[in-house]
Formats: structure tokens, C-alpha cells, sequence
């Protein structure tokens, strides 16, 4: 190779050897990795479920409750299995076993006395083996309540979340437009989120924080005209119905409570402007299966009562209680029924007092989406007197969409 006599040598050095550095730097990247390079950690071997057919299925084990085995495949996605039809279980996750004998509390620390390690399980038995290989006695498989991750139990136990984490609940929306002679439209929506710690079902509660909101507004109207000389003003009607609350439990035992809660209504068709509440109170689940739970609850309160275009002396300061039930039912399908009535009496005006039922279906769609369908009925018994007459109940019916939330704590 020859070089012109008025070639620049650093400039040609500088262009021939660019090229090099950038093909090297691209062999060394797609290179195998060596020279003493920390290879891929291997991947943990699958969990192991055997059938009494012979089948078998490798994935996760999740959890298993009451004689209930939960195992995710990422061929199948979770499947619950009775023990009656699993001939063998191998776990590389390790686990606790919680017996019959056992009781936990959730305030505090998973207790050194419940066995943690992988699992086998055959021939109606539990076998743990710890880290350290200790020798642990085997457990009849009837007598294991609860086998869980060792990792969400320890989190789960005697661990507070932060505030904004461990929630669950919904959110809906619904909307009716017309255009005709007359104009009408209504919006109507709803958020309902829960946060129980633990958040796992099976283990007894120490707290709940619950908040509520539903609403619904809607407008009909129609414009003036003039038909056979007689002249027709316009007309406009207007519903609008709000319901917010908010609820404290503290749990002295599985089953009783105490409370704090408030909650604030607004009714224009029964002119009540706003309604709060603000008290505290006793709780108790009387029932709780997996497929219902009932709960009631005692209150006493401070309430105030404001209505739209109130003469003096109509609004009111009231010492009340509110008398409520709970109720919960899991339906085939995946479909979910929660209703709620409430008694609110006042002490210092007895005709001052309301009653409140509401009423949801949820319906499984797609996904985290679900179809609701739910009723509000309530009745003011005290609503101050008004040209038209105002009624005393009002009832709402709504079908919306909802989205469901899912905690991932």
C-alpha cells in the first residue's frame, strides 16, 4: 500500500483503526461469556404434582387450605386440587405447614414451632425438610390446615403494609343519553376498596379500612313552545344522589371490633343537602365461610343534617346510632352478591331517623373487567315540607361496568 505525499498519517491510522476497535467491541459483546465470567444462575426446578390417575404437573405450589391444594402451571394457569386426587406433591418452594393445634397471631411473628422447608407429601403424609436437615416428625395430611410459601406467611405476620399498598375492591360506571323531544342523561359510578391485614383470607384479621363511594346525577329537560296559540315554558328535572363513607376496624378477637367511621350523604330529590356522620362503634362477624361472611355492626354518633332551602329550625343536630348488616355470598360462576341495610335512629328527635339498603351483583366479563348490576334504596323519614310535596323514599337501579382491583401485596 502506498500512501500520497500529502496524506496526513495520524488521519489515515485514525480511519483504519476506528473500524477495528468497533468490530471487536461487537465480537466481545455477542462473544459466549468467558474468561472468567459468572455463568446464569440455573433455574430452580419446578414443583411436582402427581395424580392417582399417574399424570403429572411441574409449575409452582401456591398454597393449600383446608384440604384444598392451589398449584400454578404455565400450561394450565391455577388450578385447585382436593388431596383426594393428588398422590404425590414434591416442592423445591419452601413452605410452613400450620396444623390443626396451631393458632397464629397476626400482631406477631410466625412462631419458631411451625415447620418450614420443602415438602413431600405421599401416602397421606407430610414430610418437611428444613434447611438446617433437622429431623422433624411427619404430620398426618388431614391435620395440615394451612401449607403456604414460607416467604408471604413471614410478610403476612406481625407486618404492616404501607397505607397505599394490600387494596382491593372496584370501580363502575354506567351512563343513559337521550335526544328527542325531551333531552335526558345520567352518569352513575361507584368505587368500593377494601384493605384487610393480613390479606390473606384464611389467617385472622387484625385491621380493615373500607371506603365507599356511589353517585349518580341526571337531567331531563325539554324546551318552551307554543302549540295552538298557548305558550309552554321549558322544563328541567334533576336527580342527584351522592353516598361517601369510611370505616376503621381494629380487631380484639377473629370474630369482634371495634370501630371509627363517617359518612356523608347528599339527596337532592329528597332535599337533604348534606347528611354527615361522624362516630364510632362495635363489630361482629357472625358468619364467615368462605362462601358468605355477615357481619353487624353498633354505632354511636354525631349527625347533621342540612336541607336545600331550609327555613330556620329545620336543620338539625342529632346523637344517633346506626344499626347495620353486612352480608356477603359467593355465587357459582364467580358471580359475587353484597347487600348492606342500615337502620340510623336519632335519640334527641326519634322522627329524625333513615333507612338505607343497598344492593350489587358483580358478573364476571373479561379479565379485571365484570357487569354490575345494584340498587339503592333510601328513606328519610324527616324531610322538610316543600311545594311540590317531597317523598319520602327514593329508589335507584344502575348496570354498569366494573373494573375490579386486585392487590399485589
Amino acid at each position: 500500500m502506498s500512501l500520497h505525499r500529502n496524506a496526513n498519517p495520524r488521519r489515515i491510522f485514525a480511519s483504519t483503526t476506528f473500524p477495528l476497535v468497533l468490530f471487536a467491541l461487537a465480537a466481545l459483546c455477542h462473544a459466549p461469556k468467558s474468561f472468567g465470567a459468572e455463568p446464569d444462575a440455573p433455574k430452580a426446578p419446578p414443583d411436582v404434582l402427581v395424580f392417582t390417575n399417574g399424570d403429572q404437573l411441574s409449575g409452582t405450589f401456591l398454597h393449600e387450605v383446608g384440604g384444598k391444594v392451589t398449584f400454578h402451571s404455565d400450561m394450565v394457569g391455577d388450578v385447585d386440587i382436593e388431596w383426594s386426587k393428588i398422590k404425590e406433591l414434591r416442592t423445591q418452594t419452601k413452605v410452613a405447614v400450620i396444623e390443626k393445634s396451631v393458632s397464629l397471631n397476626p400482631r406477631k411473628p410466625v412462631p419458631p414451632s411451625v415447620p418450614q422447608g420443602t415438602v413431600t407429601v405421599a401416602a397421606d403424609t407430610v414430610t418437611v425438610h428444613p434447611a438446617n436437615n433437622a429431623t422433624i416428625p411427619t404430620i398426618a395430611e388431614k391435620d395440615a390446615t394451612y401449607i403456604v410459601d414460607q416467604t408471604t406467611l413471614t410478610k403476612q405476620m406481625g407486618h404492616e403494609p404501607s397505607f397505599f399498598t394490600a387494596w382491593n375492591g372496584s370501580a363502575t360506571a354506567g351512563a343513559t343519553i337521550v335526544q328527542s323531544t325531551q333531552k335526558q342523561y345520567t352518569f352513575s359510578g361507584a368505587v368500593a376498596l377494601a384493605r384487610v391485614i393480613p390479606t390473606l383470607s384464611w389467617l385472622n384479621p387484625r385491621n380493615r379500612t373500607t371506603i365507599d363511594f356511589a353517585g349518580s346525577y341526571g337531567k331531563i329537560t325539554q324546551k318552551a313552545f307554543i302549540s295552538g296559540g298557548v305558550f309552554y315554558p321549558g322544563t328541567s328535572t334533576k336527580t342527584a344522589l351522592y353516598h361517601a363513607d369510611a370505616e376503621r376496624d381494629e380487631y380484639l378477637s377473629p370474630r369482634w371490633y371495634v370501630l371509627g367511621m363517617v359518612a356523608f350523604d347528599h339527596n337532592y330529590s329528597l332535599l337533604l343537602d348534606l347528611q354527615q356522620i361522624y362516630g364510632g362503634g362495635i363489630g361482629w362477624t357472625a358468619i364467615k365461610t368462605p362462601k358468605q361472611e355477615l357481619d353487624l355492626k353498633a354505632t354511636l354518633q354525631y349527625e347533621k343534617q342540612s336541607f336545600i332551602n331550609a327555613r330556620p329550625g329545620v336543620n338539625q343536630d342529632l346523637i344517633g346510632s346506626t344499626f347495620a348488616g353486612i352480608y356477603l355470598l359467593k355465587l357459582p360462576h364467580d358471580m359475587v352478591f353484597n347487600q348492606e341495610v342500615a337502620y340510623i335512629p336519632a335519640w334527641n328527635n326519634t322522627r329524625a331517623y333513615s333507612v338505607t339498603e343497598t344492593n350489587t351483583l358483580a358478573i364476571p366479563g373479561y379479565k379485571n373487567l365484570d357487569f354490575s348490576i345494584g340498587t339503592l334504596d333510601t328513606y328519610l323519614n324527616n324531610p322538610p315540607p316543600a311545594i311540590p310535596s317531597t317523598k319520602r323514599n327514593s329508589f335507584q337501579f344502575t348496570f354498569g361496568v366494573t373494573y375490579v382491583v386486585k392487590s399485589k401485596y
